[in-house]
């Protein structure tokens, strides 16, 4: 019974029924406790998972009577009290996440909860973020080897090193110990978990993100050997010496964070070699010398390598030009040796490697890296046809100004939206560039994500992550079912976080161009993704704003999109604020109530000069209970939607502190009504 807006208590006879073999009640509004026998009823219970409600109290030691509980997912509610030790005792225990509540760890620093969970020998999710764990880092955690794949434990007030045995988790895919008081150095360790022989199975660390602690020392070396890792985070610490020259062995980078260090020595040339990498920062350290200026670094911008005052290099880096210098003919020999060694040692390998070939058929397992991350499959038409039942009315999902989206499922099973383009339409060729440039390039987990795509002379399709949850504009407009205050603004945090990263978290900003409901999709859990870049533009290196003659939906354009043509970052965001309103109000822009001078925003501008509720759809303000709760943060989130949407461009917020604002005032809301 998840995401289906239930409120109350849960029924403690539920509790009772000895046959239930999973509850599943995350996504609603339920509060409460829950009874402290909740494991002597339910021997055989295998999932438990009651994420994203507001109950409270301790949670119950009895549920280690559920001997066979394999999934627990507690998070995004409010429990407090200490951490329960006893799920140590659930030896069937896989996923286990405690996340984004209050508990905190009462017992001394060096006897952490971690502790209690080193007899969970098939544990493969484990995530505690957001609380107040206080421990250390156990070297026991070594001993889930064999299955943990994801540890999560960002701003708990974790202490002490990492224990040198994180190596031993040979599964490892993500790791995240952001925002926590690690000291001492990135144990070399770390650099095991390749495990190429497992790349089909993605076992192989593919993220890591260890910002924002105390960990000093080098960088070593053999984290260049993790060929399969896109993400790497280590900003805000104190690590220090050289870059590796190994780090130009991350073939399948596509994100590196070094800022806020103090690292030194130059930048290796060897990063040009990582043709996947998107975003590089190397800000406020203490490097020095030229920076590189082929591969990936044609596209990254002077913000990546600010605050090291010993750089040099190109003019648009804003550093000063590398002084030339005279090579001496020692030098020159040296070179002219360097390359003939080089040319020789090459064409032995080509031959070495062209023998081997002919010994074999298979391919090696480097290769089959590089094949996988270079490009994608494509799909065939005949492929989609099948999966769309010859692109059949009945999996229609929806129509837009340039095609058609399908439902469709592929032979190995995955559902997929098939986006089908009508190469009729003017401008379709240039939408579909645009779209596959976008999807292809930048990733986020509130962007819809690319799949493959289907591109010939006379078709053209991309296909896209399907969302279960269809569209925002679905669900405000269509749908019996009404989303509640605080499901309202987790999707507007979510799609806030999608333009950040548009506008802020490339070396180019990109504009969206099109912001509306029905361009914003919710997946199974309800996290908001935004789609369609078909208008999107993308600014060049030092460019605020461009024009264009392309024209998005009425009632969202910003006033100088619709009187000039001018594309800014400023520009989604006041779509975004009339996104806002139109989300807490219910009423569309184009509402036929709104004539004359009388607007959407005028009408809430109107309104929150005086109660502020008065324009806030009915079904939120309802029911009495936590009425002034709900009022007090309709009406903040409303003040931002309307900062949003001044005339004046400049005068608007940029999408870091619109994002900000929001999980503020999430945080009072939810302060307030755990009171």
């Amino acid at each position: 019974m998840g995401f289906n807006f239930l409120t109350g208590f849960i029924p403690p006879m539920i509790f009772n029924i000895s046959t239930l073999e999973c509850i599943y009640l995350g996504g609603n509004n339920l509060s409460g406790h829950l009874p402290s026998t909740i494991g002597l009823g339910l021997p055989k219970l295998t999932e438990l998972e009651l994420f994203d409600n507001k109950l409270n109290g301790i949670f119950p030691s009895s549920i280690t009577n559920s001997s066979l509980l394999a999934i627990l997912d507690l998070s995004n509610n409010l429990f407090f009290g200490p951490f329960p030790n006893s799920l140590g005792h659930l030896t069937s225990l896989q996923w286990l996440d405690l996340s984004q509540n209050m508990f905190s760890e009462f017992s001394t620093p060096k006897r952490s909860f971690l502790f209690s969970l080193i007899n969970c020998k098939y544990l493969t999710f484990l995530d505690v973020s957001f609380s107040s764990l206080n421990g250390i880092l156990p070297a026991s955690i070594g001993n889930l080897s064999k299955s943990l794949q994801y540890l999560y434990a960002s701003n708990c007030k974790i202490q002490g090193n990492i224990p040198v045995e994180i190596g031993n988790l040979s599964n490892l895919i993500s790791l995240e110990l952001i925002g926590n008081d690690l000291i001492g150095p990135i144990p070399a360790t770390i650099g095991r978990l390749q495990q190429l022989q497992d790349f089909g199975n993605l076992k192989v660390l593919i993220s890591m993100d260890l910002s924002r602690n105390q960990l000093s020392g080098n960088l070593p070396n053999n984290l260049g050997d993790l060929k399969a890792l896109t993400h790497l985070f280590l900003r805000e610490n104190a690590l220090e010496g050289h870059i590796p020259q190994s780090f130009g062995g991350l073939v399948s980078l596509e994100s590196l964070d070094l800022s806020n260090n103090i690292l030194s020595g130059v930048i290796p040339k060897s990063l040009e070699r990582l043709f996947h990498l998107k975003f590089f920062n190397v800000s406020f350290n203490k490097l020095k010398g030229e920076i590189p200026s082929g591969g990936s670094f044609k596209n990254f911008s002077a913000q990546s390598f600010m605050g090291n005052t010993a750089l040099c290099g190109l003019p648009r880096f804003q550093v000063p030009p590398c002084k030339s210098r005279k090579k001496s003919i020692q030098v020159q020999i040296k070179l002219v040796s360097s390359l003939v060694a080089a040319t020789v040692l090459i064409l032995f390998l080509v031959i070495l490697i062209f023998k081997r070939l002919r010994k074999s058929k298979a391919k090696s397992i480097d290769e089959e890296i590089l094949l996988s991350l270079a490009k994608w499959k494509r799909i065939s038409y005949h492929e989609l046809q099948h999966a769309t039942d010859k692109f059949n009315e009945r999996n229609l999902l929806g129509r837009g100004s340039f095609g058609s989206v399908y439902y469709g499922t592929l032979p190995g099973g995955m559902n997929v939206a098939i986006k089908v383009f009508n190469l009729q339409v003017e401008g379709v060729l240039e939408s579909f560039d645009t779209e596959c440039e976008v999807l292809r390039s930048f990733r986020h987990r509130n962007l819809v994500k690319i799949i493959s795509s289907c591109c010939n002379e006379d078709f053209k399709a991309l296909v896209l992550e399907f969302m279960p949850n269809g569209t925002l504009e679905k669900w405000l407009h269509f749908d019996r079912c009404c989303l509640n205050v605080l499901q309202r603004l987790d999707i507007m945090i979510d799609v806030a976080s999608a333009l950040e990263y548009l506008h802020h978290g490339n070396s180019i900003p990109i504009v969206h161009c099109d912001l509306k409901p029905s361009n914003v999709l919710l997946d199974e859990d309800m996290v908001a993704h935004v789609g369609d870049f078909g208008l999107t533009k993308i600014l060049g290196e030092g460019e605020s704003m461009m024009q264009t003659m392309q024209i998005a939906t009425i009632g969202y354009m910003a006033p100088e999109y619709g009187s000039l043509g001018m594309v800014s970052t400023k520009g989604d965001v006041y779509s975004y604020g009339i996104l806002v309103m139109e989300t807490f109000t219910r009423r569309k822009p184009t509402d036929k109530m709104f004539t004359g001078e009388k607007s959407l925003k005028a009408w809430v501008n109107e309104s929150l000069s005086r109660s502020g509720t008065e324009v806030v759809d009915d079904n939120l303000m309802e029911e009495e209970e936590h009425f002034i709760a709900k009022a007090n943060c309709v009406s903040s989130v409303l003040e931002v939607a309307l900062n949003c949407c001044t005339e004046a461009p400049k005068e608007r917020r940029d999408m870091m502190d619109v994002a900000v604002m929001l999980k503020k005032i999430k945080h009072q809301y939810l302060k307030d009504i755990g009171n």
